[in-house]
């Protein structure tokens, strides 16, 4: 049995929903799957003593939860303000816009279509409401619109997809670009070397208490996958399955359409740099 405290980040054991910073509390969905791990998490965040809440990734459209997101932000004394998204997978975006009909609030997003309301987010932007300081990171990779929202005051960074509570994430080709993804890790990691951050609120799986140590797994493990992938090509893989066949052998065959798009992604990075031919690998 592994050592909790050995494994990547540090994850936070115990019950996945309610409070995990002074300033943020999840309400797990009842979404769980082998690409969702638990459910979605869907974040209240609030300044302490304040009677506004943000509301990040209402999550899909499951009237239950969207109402026990609701309670639980009035349970506490409060009210939604406002609801953003960290990017428009239906497992974070789905929802929003009822959401948004249940608390009459505004949906910003980096993505316009998914937007309710004037106002759009971008790298930079800084949203407060009610006392509350989230800076917004963009952190494309996993999806062209992925967002991080650093909240300084807590030394944490809610992360979508971008890291996860437990794993890694999927960059699946063409949606998402490894080279985008890996600069937006180097971007996280430079908020933990910088900013002081230490805790990660991801958008799946357990808070994890060491945000340094998540992105440096993070970076390795891509490294790994990347020489995996050149040597099976300089060994004679010609085509994507066949990279996968060889790369992720010992891995449950049910897995390997998913990790064909990684590999797709893996091949596409390594062309754009030189590394392999330029012929597609099928």
């Amino acid at each position: 049995m592994t050592d909790a405290a050995a494994l990547p980040g540090q994850p936070r054991g115990g019950v996945l929903s309610g409070p995990a910073t002074a300033r943020a509390v999840n309400v797990l969905a009842p979404n769980p799957s082998a690409m969702t791990l638990d459910g979605t998490n869907t974040w209240i965040v609030s300044e302490p003593g304040s009677a506004l809440a943000v509301v990040v990734d209402p999550g899909p459209l499951d009237e239950a939860h969207l109402r026990a997101v609701i309670d639980t932000v009035e349970g506490a004394g409060k009210r939604v303000a406002l609801t953003l998204l960290t990017h428009g997978h239906p497992d974070h975006a789905e929802g929003a816009a009822r959401f948004a009909e249940l608390t009459r609030t505004s949906v910003r997003a980096l993505d316009p279509a998914l937007r309710l309301g004037d106002e759009g987010l971008a790298e930079g932007d800084v949203v407060t409401t009610g006392g509350l300081e989230m800076r917004v990171v963009a952190t494309p990779g996993h999806t062209a619109d992925s967002l991080s929202f650093h909240l300084p005051a807590d030394r944490a960074v809610l992360t979508g997809d971008t890291i996860l509570g437990r794993g890694t994430t999927m960059v699946a080709h063409p949606e998402g670009r490894l080279g985008d993804y890996l600069d937006s890790l180097r971007r996280l990691r430079s908020l933990t070397v910088d900013d002081g951050v230490h805790t990660v609120l991801p958008g799946h799986g357990p808070v994890l208490e060491d945000a340094q140590g998540a992105v440096e797994f993070y970076l390795a493990h891509r490294a790994h996958r990347l020489a995996q992938v050149e040597t099976a090509v300089e060994g004679g893989c010609a085509t994507a399955p066949e990279v996968v066949a060889h790369v992720y052998a010992d891995v449950d065959r049910s897995l390997w359409p998913a990790a064909e798009l990684s590999v797709r992604a893996q091949l596409a990075y390594l062309r754009e740099h030189g590394l392999i031919g330029v012929s597609d690998t099928g």
